[in-house]
């Protein structure tokens, strides 16, 4: 997900979005333990994409 489309969305948005990414990334931590997941790869943009979301509402919170 891009910076731009995160900072589109509204402060509830972006915590439905946090929690779901980190759902996201424990079931693929889960399958990657299993030996289930094809690639690696996906595991390091969902955790980037946890850390986008999380910066934008830091952002957020200092200015409100």
């Amino acid at each position: 997900m891009k910076v731009k489309e995160i900072r589109d969305l509204s402060v509830d948005e972006l915590k439905e979005k946090e929690k779901n990414f980190i759902e996201e990334l424990f079931r693929l931590r889960v399958r990657f333990a299993t030996g289930q997941l094809e690639s690696p790869s996906v595991i390091k943009s969902v955790k980037r994409d946890v850390a986008r979301v999380k910066t934008v509402l830091r952002e957020r919170g200092d200015q409100r």
